[in-house]
């Protein structure tokens, strides 16, 4: 015969609960954390579905106007950029035309005044402009990431110098040092400006990199990174890199757009090669041959023109990431507000007939 066994009501409740778990496998994965029942089979780990977060840019990118916006308008200048031959009727070096033609069906731009097409020659130049934008944007932002990425991650000595470094450029004005780079090569090629504007045009985005790595360190998912082991490159490139992607997209944009407006203005004013086919050539020697007051002024205007296109769309790019990458700088949506109703309005309504519905009261037909 079973006899009841007294109830120990002092005992703790956690105590009881062991006591059970030793009784019952299946309750220990319950009380004590980190076990699982004898025999069950390990938990499957937790990962990141390959691509999620970049189908979520994607995403954000789609739905942002400025970026539908910038996307097409880069996306035209490529097709120029790509296709030239099959987009140009003709040489853009040959003189085998009258010079000085205004336009016409022929020459839709009209011709220099050495008598080369001057739509030929705007498509041809868009190839240059667009090699030096995503050049000098490319190496401009690979130093960006290396230099603000690593000091705020290693700190110490290696972060004040790099730190340092960056001030001294951020507050040395770039363009005159440029110019002065330029002038001393005398004749500068493409790669000669792509190198000279990659290496003096990081210091602003390692300065945004750094403050938003600093503002990771001390999560939770970089000390789980520190507590089993892995190295700082490993933790570098697979933890903190995939939450810079937007801002390093935006990094780069911002650094094209100052490619392409800093290479023009260089050629511009005759430190470029002037036999290049590029459009700061063609403003540079329209301007030397007096365009816009000898009857020529397409030579001159639509060069400008591509220019700020193609700036706008790499800044318009540029906006729509930063909103991605900041909310805080997304546009709200105004929510329609109910038209206000006063006491008094309340209190006719309710004395009204039709107790407060806004009808007259409905008279009956049986008289």
């Amino acid at each position: 015969m079973a006899t009841d066994r007294p109830i120990d009501d002092g005992a703790a409740p956690a105590g009881r609960l062991r006591a059970a778990a030793a009784r019952v496998p299946a309750v220990a994965a319950l009380v004590e954390p980190g076990t699982r029942p004898a025999g069950a089979p390990p938990s499957p780990r937790r990962r990141r579905a390959p691509g999620r977060s970049r189908f979520k840019l994607v995403a954000a990118v789609r739905h942002n106007r400025k970026a539908t916006a910038g996307a097409l308008i880069l996306l035209f200048f490529l097709v120029l950029a790509v296709f030239p031959g099959q987009i140009a009727p003709y040489n853009p070096s040959a003189l085998a035309f009258s010079p000085g033609l205004g336009p016409s069906g022929t020459h839709w731009l009209g011709t220099t005044s050495q008598g080369q097409d001057i739509y030929s020659q705007l498509i041809w130049g868009t190839r240059q402009s667009l090699i030096i934008a995503f050049a000098a944007g490319g190496l401009a932002t690979t130093l960006s990431v290396l230099i603000g990425v690593t000091s705020a991650y290693l700190g110490g000595v290696a972060d004040g110098v790099l730190s340092l470094v960056t001030d001294v450029l951020l507050v040395i004005p770039v363009f005159p040092l440029i110019i002065v780079i330029a002038a001393y090569l005398k004749g500068a090629g493409t790669l000669d400006i792509i190198i000279v504007l990659g290496a003096l045009g990081w210091s602003y985005g390692a300065r945004q990199l750094r403050s938003q790595v600093l503002s990771l360190r001390k999560r939770e998912f970089l000390e789980a990174a520190r507590v089993r082991g892995e190295t700082s490159s490993y933790i570098i490139l697979t933890e903190i890199m995939p939450t810079l992607t937007s801002l390093i997209v935006a990094t780069f944009l911002g650094s094209a757009v100052y490619a392409v407006l800093t290479a023009a203005g260089l050629q511009f004013v005759g430190l470029g090669n002037p036999n290049a086919m590029s459009w700061g050539t063609m403003l540079y020697w329209a301007q030397n041959n007096e365009a816009l007051s000898a009857g020529m002024p397409l030579w001159a205007i639509m060069p400008g023109v591509f220019v700020a296109l193609l700036g706008a769309g790499f800044a318009l790019m540029n906006y729509a990431f930063d909103e991605i990458s900041n909310p805080a700088l997304r546009p709200v949506r105004r929510i329609g507000r109910a038209p206000f109703v006063s006491e008094s309005d309340l209190s006719l309504a309710a004395a009204s007939p039709g107790g407060g519905t806004g009808r007259p009261e409905q008279r009956s037909s049986d008289g």
